[in-house]
């Protein structure tokens, strides 16, 4: 008896210590470096950082995808170095993660203004050919990217442009400081403290029963069609959101509601997307495009969708004038949640 406890607390421990050495191990360390400036520090002497200009990644081609360089501190150094900048420079970075072995990943844009820089920022063409890759823009290049640098680069371009454009503080006028790991801003004069924010923003995929609804803003590439988008006033709930949205935009009452996932999307400014199936009530299926917000909206059968699902876009005009029907790349949570409702249909319409 003796023996068989010995084994199970060895092997509870074993498995408590397996979980603490992985995602919460990790963690920690990350919640470490945003509370200790000094221990920041010290990670960026072993870190890597990913570069930015005018918040376009620099990026570098592989095949058919693009792949986002890293940079050691000591790279950094001297490339400011080569192009007469200061070192200080790179107390502009912020921490974006880290990996399992806890090696932390950094950002820094080198073209937006610095209170480091001798110039205003760095000339674009000049780095590019240095660092022999381009500075692409994230929206253009974010779905030829692979699913870790895209979500890297998209908390490091939300990040870097927080900070670009709450340098002040609100209250004093006076200017903010950030602290070494960028997850926060003081004002010296008041001590307010600053913290990144997302916008919650409600996506959601309508449906009859039998059809869903999709709709396109002018804005969209030719052809691409998407669920429905929009903020959250403040004092909404989710719920109430989906409903007021639904009815601005395609004039139908929702009936029920049902979430589905989450995610962070670095468009226009840092939004946190809340993805939700909505069906409306049997009968109101009439759709009234609200023009101001929309170009277009129509009801999609199954097998439409189906089809759409497997092309990929953005496509050329066909020679009747028209663009084929697509939907947004898998990377997109839209995708997700078009693609669960397709997945339920094909599920109901089985032979039981």
């Amino acid at each position: 008896m003796f023996l068989y406890c010995g084994i199970a607390c060895r092997r509870k421990f074993f498995w408590c210590y397996r979980l603490l050495s992985t995602y919460v191990t990790k963690t920690r360390y990350l919640f470490e470096l945003k509370e200790d400036d000094d221990a920041c520090k010290k990670a960026q002497q072993t870190g890597a950082f990913y570069l930015f200009h005018g918040l376009a990644p620099l990026l570098q081609t592989s095949a058919h995808q693009y792949l986002a360089p890293r940079h050691s501190l000591l790279e950094l150094e001297r490339l400011l170095g080569k192009f007469g900048q200061d070192a200080q420079r790179i107390e502009d970075s912020v921490l974006i993660g880290c990996s399992e072995q806890q090696e932390a990943w950094f950002a820094l844009d080198l073209g937006l203004d610095s209170s480091f820089s001798i110039s205003a920022s760095l000339h674009k063409p000049e780095m590019e050919t240095e660092l022999k890759g381009s500075f692409i823009e994230l929206r253009k290049a974010l779905f030829q990217l692979n699913a870790r640098d895209a979500s890297m680069l998209s908390t490091a371009q939300a990040l870097l442009r927080w900070h670009d454009a709450h340098q002040f503080c609100s209250r004093s006028g006076q200017p903010t400081k950030k602290n070494v790991a960028g997850s926060k801003r003081v004002c010296p004069s008041n001590n307010i403290i600053y913290y990144p924010q997302m916008a919650p923003v409600v996506i959601t995929l309508v449906s009859d029963g039998t059809r869903c609804l999709l709709a396109r803003q002018s804005s969209f590439p030719k052809g691409m069609y998407s669920a429905l988008a929009g903020f959250c006033d403040i004092g909404e709930s989710v719920e109430e959101t989906i409903r007021r949205e639904v009815a601005e935009e395609v004039g139908l009452e929702v009936e029920s509601l049902q979430y589905c996932a989450s995610q962070h999307w670095p468009f226009p400014s840092g939004s946190l997307m809340i993805a939700c199936h909505a069906t409306v009530k049997p009968g109101q299926t009439e759709i009234q495009v609200n023009l101001r917000e929309l170009e277009t909206a129509a009801w999609f059968s199954h097998d439409e969708v189906a089809t759409a699902l497997k092309r990929k876009g953005p496509y050329t005009q066909q020679q009747n004038g028209t663009f084929p029907f697509w939907l947004p790349p898998k990377l997109a949570i839209s995708h997700q949640l078009i693609k669960e409702w397709v997945e339920k249909q094909t599920c109901s319409s089985l032979p039981a």
